[in-house]
């Protein structure tokens, strides 16, 4: 079926004046602070479900989100952004209106087919000896499908708005994913049933709530399937970027079996990794990827215009923003862990399988940190070559990467448990770098000498801001588990850590270090 206008498209309104990267850095800074502190209530709602729902919850979850991975939100935004805003405004009307239409198409499709293939593929999600219930696991997973086409056209909206820096109506989004999830999980029954349907109302919200700015900005799109040569490129892009997220997700599904299976973890474990990744992805979104999404449009302008200059100091700047930003955060986490994971905690753990819940989100979260800063280069420098349009270098690069991710995993994992998560990533992380940077420099010519002196003075800083957070934390008579006791702990020792930081920062005469005063002063 073919979806046409019923005639010519109304001219759109006149567009408003841009704002400055600044601004636009701080309204998805913004939006992201609000999605990721709701999507921690949220994780705080679903923990108070018995572990056996949630680690079967999280388990059928992993699907639809590896296939959103492929298809709509990291592909769409990689791939469609460069092309689209190459385009007149008549071109990216067509585009969007064909993209929407096809996305549809093949969303409708892969639905059913996961549906009917739902035994299979949590066959290969669980090992044979699993600590999770694989009945409930395969009900949940066929309830939460549908899933897949909300998250997909929400991508296109969020694309669409992105690319025409609209970060306000786009980054507030995931809120109203959050808030609608909450509000189920919370009115309706304590059942399996509702705990997957809570995620499909938030999916529906994330979509409804982009629609007015949408309409207002004269960018609403109706979805055809007439051809558009536009469209072979932007496939062209998703192609090699969908291999890429392959095997990222082909990294979780294995990740998943790993913690599935009860002759390595015990049962809560799973629910405590989806606890801490909660957590982590608040502080990456947050300080790295908002940064970075926000610079996107620009980075893929320069590379249109071959500005080249322009090009290399939005670099070197986002690289200085990002990383000094992230480094204190990673040294934060590592010291306050513990607490950090209280906080999706409405009690002390009790039961072994709280227990196990609390320890293990505490490790894994303790681990990743470590990576966080490797992985904010990684963030700026992939974006760099897709604004290019030079998928194949970062795609190989990419994949190379997760591939070595997941023989660390096996290597390190089995024997240094929960540790292994965090250095496998790291390593990773620290190689996929330097090969970014050598074929960076050689095509444009790589910002290096800014770059290091700026890691050679935060990175220092950073791990004395987690030395003053973590002695702060050791003097406070309070034991992590409990989010009313914990929070205290992170106000006050991570909040010791940071002025630590910003003083030598300041001490330092940083320049980003003004910037942020000049936030706190607003």
């Amino acid at each position: 079926m073919t979806f046409e206008d019923a005639g010519p498209p109304a001219a759109p309104p006149p567009a408003p004046p841009k704002r400055s990267l600044r601004a636009n850095t701080i309204i998805v800074m913004l939006g992201t602070l609000g999605s990721r502190l709701s999507g921690i209530l949220r994780q705080l709602v679903i923990n108070l479900f018995d572990a056996r729902l949630t680690d079967a919850f999280n388990v059928a979850v992993t699907i639809p989100n590896l296939l959103r991975e492929l298809l709509a939100e990291g592909a769409l935004v990689n791939s469609f952004i460069p092309v689209y805003k190459s385009l007149d405004d008549a071109g990216r009307r067509q585009l969007a209106q064909t993209f929407s239409g096809i996305l549809i198409a093949v969303n409708l499709l892969l639905m059913a087919a996961g549906i009917l293939a739902a035994p299979w593929l949590v066959a290969l999600l669980l090992p044979s000896q699993t600590n999770v219930d694989p009945v409930l696991a395969l009900y949940m997973t066929r309830l939460v499908m549908p899933f897949l086409m909300l998250i997909s056209l929400s991508a296109v909206a969020m694309g669409i708005l992105n690319a025409d820096e609209h970060f306000r109506e786009s980054s507030f989004a995931p809120v109203a994913f959050n808030i609608a999830s909450i509000a189920a999980l919370l009115l309706l029954p304590d059942t399996a049933t509702w705990l997957a349907f809570g995620w499909l109302f938030g999916g529906v919200a994330q979509l409804v709530v982009q629609l007015p700015a949408l309409n207002r900005f004269g960018l609403l799109p109706t979805p055809s399937l007439k051809p558009h040569p536009a469209v072979a490129r932007v496939l062209r892009q998703m192609a090699p970027f969908t291999l890429t997220a392959g095997a990222r997700q082909f990294l979780n599904v294995w990740v998943i079996n790993m913690l599935s299976d009860q002759r390595l973890f015990r049962e809560g474990t799973t629910t405590g990794y989806f606890n801490a990744q909660a957590l982590f992805t608040m502080v990456n979104g947050l300080f790295v990827v908002s940064p970075v999404l926000a610079a996107f449009p620009r980075f893929s302008q320069a590379a249109a215009e071959k500005d080249w200059t322009q090009f290399r100091a939005l670099t070197a700047g986002t690289v200085r923003t990002t990383t000094f930003l992230a480094a204190p955060m990673s040294a934060l986490m590592i010291a306050l862990a513990p607490h950090a994971i209280s906080v999706v905690n409405m009690h002390a753990p009790g039961s072994q399988e709280e227990l196990v819940k609390f320890a293990s989100g505490a490790g894994i979260l303790r681990s990743w940190a470590l990576a966080l800063v490797p992985w904010a280069l990684v963030t700026v420098l992939l974006r760099t070559f897709y604004a290019r349009e030079r998928t194949r270098e970062a795609v190989t690069i990419s994949a190379v990467g997760f591939v070595l991710e997941v023989g660390l995993y096996r290597l390190l994992v089995p024997p240094l448990g929960l540790i292994g998560f965090g250095l496998s990533t790291t390593v990773s992380g620290l190689l996929m770098t330097a090969a970014l940077i050598l074929l960076y420099r050689r095509a444009v010519g790589f910002p290096a000498r800014e770059v290091a002196g700026h890691l050679l003075r935060v990175v220092p800083l950073a791990a004395l801001s987690g030395g003053v957070a973590w002695v702060t934390a050791r003097l406070l008579p309070v034991q992590p588990g409990f989010l009313l006791t914990s929070l205290p702990v992170l106000a006050v020792a991570g909040g010791a850590g940071l002025a630590a930081y910003l003083g030598g920062a300041l001490a330092l005469r940083m320049p980003e270090v003004a910037g942020v005063t000049r936030r706190l002063r607003r």
